[in-house]
């Protein structure tokens, strides 16, 4: 469900191919082994039940994907600001996915 949504958002806005990951340790492999402008990470991983903000300290943490842009996907402040202090850039939330803020923050992401 999320990754259908996710692709028509940005499929609609920007010329992007986007690569699902079930789980933190498949993101990190994926990141290892290819190039990646953004990664969009949901708070809550649907499959395992993993968590979002520990995947993105864990991806802020590797020397090799720290530089790559990550978002959180999240309508909840305080676990934007979590995500904010652990080294992603302000996300948004699957309630927001038309607004043009999120438009504005995947946009400057990818600049």
């Amino acid at each position: 469900f999320d990754h259908g949504n996710l692709q028509a958002f940005l499929s609609q806005h920007f010329d992007v191919e986007l690569t699902p990951a079930s789980g933190a340790d498949d993101a990190q492999r994926l990141l290892d082994t290819g190039t990646f402008d953004l990664v969009l990470v949901n708070r809550v991983f649907d499959r395992d039940g993993g968590d979002g903000i520990e995947l993105i300290r864990q991806i802020k943490s590797n020397a090799d994907s720290a530089k790559v842009a990550v978002m959180l996907l999240s309508n909840y402040s305080q676990y934007q600001e979590e995500a904010i202090a652990a080294g992603a850039l302000p996300g948004f939330g699957k309630a927001e996915l038309s607004a043009e803020s999120s438009i504005s923050a995947v946009r400057s992401a990818l600049a």
